[in-house]
């Protein structure tokens, strides 16, 4: 549903909901009377760009998706990869893992945002490869299987 075609970088969560609801055929009243709010609120929510954990977890559930998974792929394309060394200090320092691989962790919907800014022409081969940590191995993968 949202995943595909989507862009991770700028996230307007209140109009993912919104076009969710559209698709799932949830009526405004049905959700009013979830959520204990006017038709208003509801529609304040639909602009609002972030929400509340609270409130996002219940259209989470209410709506059956994951909402907050869109974030996560917004951290993994986006952040880089790190790790967390606590110095004797107590200070706490990121460091970033050079080489590191953790498998498994691209969604059908992140591959296709990659292999999307490729063909447009947004990234090259390289930068792809270097800002997202992906092997060589696994973009081919990636290109033969979904192209």
């Amino acid at each position: 549903m949202i995943e595909k075609r989507f862009n991770f970088k700028e996230i307007h969560m209140g109009s993912l909901i919104e076009r969710k609801v559209q698709e799932n055929g949830v009526s405004l009243s049905f959700l009013c009377k979830t959520f204990n709010c006017s038709e208003k609120e509801i529609t304040q929510m639909y602009t609002s760009e972030t929400l509340d954990t609270e409130i996002l977890l219940s259209w989470s559930k209410l709506l059956e998706y994951d909402f907050f998974r869109i974030y996560s792929e917004h951290l993994i394309l986006y952040s880089p990869q790190t790790r967390v060394n606590i110095k004797d200090s107590g200070k706490v320092s990121l460091k970033k893992k050079n080489g590191e691989f953790r498998k498994n962790i691209y969604t059908r919907g992140m591959i296709e945002f990659i292999l999307e800014s490729l063909k447009k022409g947004e990234k090259q081969y390289k930068e792809v490869l270097d800002e997202y940590g992906i092997p060589k191995s696994t973009l081919h993968k990636w290109i033969e299987k979904y192209r």
